[in-house]
């Protein structure tokens, strides 16, 4: 029985870390998290937000995706897309989604990165 997501794991290039870090840490607001020595040394680094995991893997022949996305929920949803928009990150708002207001963003290695939250205000 599935009870939960654990962690979302997203590819990145060789030697991106430092990019990743300034993104995810500085702009997104997570912290990162130490990877067991074994994992660590494929590279890559780990990041979380409460109960929320994103981890990042090297990828030799990596390409991002152009659909493929983790939603992250928030709080305060234009108050978050202000904070990223000021921090240097895309925001790129969507209405397609009924009962929710929600914007995309790219990590710098372009990861495509959707943030939700419910609108309550909906029907």
């Amino acid at each position: 029985m599935i009870a939960a997501v654990d962690h979302v794991q997203l590819a990145a290039p060789t030697d991106s870390e430092d990019a990743l870090r300034a993104y995810y840490v500085d702009v997104l607001g997570m912290t990162e998290i130490p990877k067991p020595p074994a994992l660590a040394a494929r590279g890559g680094c780990w990041f979380q937000a409460g109960p929320v995991q994103l981890h990042l893997g090297i990828e030799e022949d990596f390409r991002a995706a152009r659909k493929a996305h983790p939603g992250l929920r928030v709080v305060g949803i234009d108050a978050y897309a202000e904070l990223l928009a000021a921090r240097g990150a895309t925001v790129t708002w969507d209405g397609d989604l009924p009962g929710h207001r929600r914007f995309f963003s790219c990590d710098p290695v372009g990861n495509r990165l959707e943030f939700l939250e419910r609108d309550h205000s909906f029907g």
